[in-house]
């Protein structure tokens, strides 16, 4: 029987932890709290000392990197397919900061409970192993595609990996966020939402994008969506 705790308001859960056998699933929830992260909640610091790994049950989180100039650049995106936050080690650090980029709900555990589970239950341990190996592999994956695509190709895995894990047909999102996940200035966000917009793909206004055409946005987004969902997804079947 499912654990109510783990399931979001849209009925999804966090995929890592509902793959668990049903006792260790139990013992994950009862040692997290489940939290509100609203846009911009930043959830660590780069070099700061990991305290809580989060398991987003939807929403979208973002790890980016800041630069001296104060610029920010994305890394990596995590939804409910993942974690936020694996400390290999205890009060371990990341180089990055982690930051509530689509609004939504998460299970929050403690660093020190996460490594202990890991380290005793054989499948939870796996599961996070097989997560880690998937998450580089989207880094690797979106690297690449950054190089070699182009914003409107970008814009549109980055819509359809955010409309896997919110589950809505409709979530907010910044110019702020898209012009850093793009890596481009707030006009060539504009320039390629609207061209998007104008394809009858989405409709965007106000910080809000709503998804009118999921086909089309396939058609129109690079391999890169199909490699990295590919992947993920294997965290759970493999």
């Amino acid at each position: 029987m499912a654990l109510d705790i783990s399931v979001s308001s849209n009925g999804k859960g966090n995929r890592i932890v509902d793959a668990l056998p049903h006792d260790a699933r139990r013992r994950v929830i009862s040692n997290s709290e489940r939290v509100r992260l609203d846009v911009k909640t930043v959830l660590f610091e780069p070099g700061q000392p990991i305290d809580s790994v989060y398991f987003p049950l939807d929403g979208v989180i973002s790890l980016v990197t800041p630069l001296h100039d104060g610029a920010i650049v994305e890394v990596a995106t995590i939804g409910n397919e993942g974690i936020v936050g694996v400390p290999l080690v205890v009060d371990g650090s990341l180089a990055v900061r982690a930051i509530a980029q689509v609004a939504g709900s998460s299970l929050r555990m403690s660093a020190g409970d996460f490594l202990a589970d890991t380290d005793h239950d054989g499948v939870f341990g796996e599961l996070v192993r097989r997560y880690i190996q998937a998450f580089f592999s989207q880094v690797a994956q979106a690297a690449a595609c950054n190089r070699l695509h182009s914003n409107e190709e970008r814009l549109s895995r980055w819509l359809l990996m955010s409309h896997d894990r919110v589950g809505l047909d409709e979530f907010a999102i910044t110019h702020e966020f898209l012009a850093q996940m793009l890596g481009s200035r707030r006009a060539t966000v504009t320039l390629s939402a609207s061209i998007l917009q104008a394809a009858g793909l989405i409709r965007y206004q106000r910080g809000h994008v709503t998804i009118l055409n999921r086909e089309g946005l396939e058609a129109v987004s690079c391999e890169c969506y199909l490699v990295i969902k590919s992947a993920l997804d294997q965290v759970v079947v493999g």
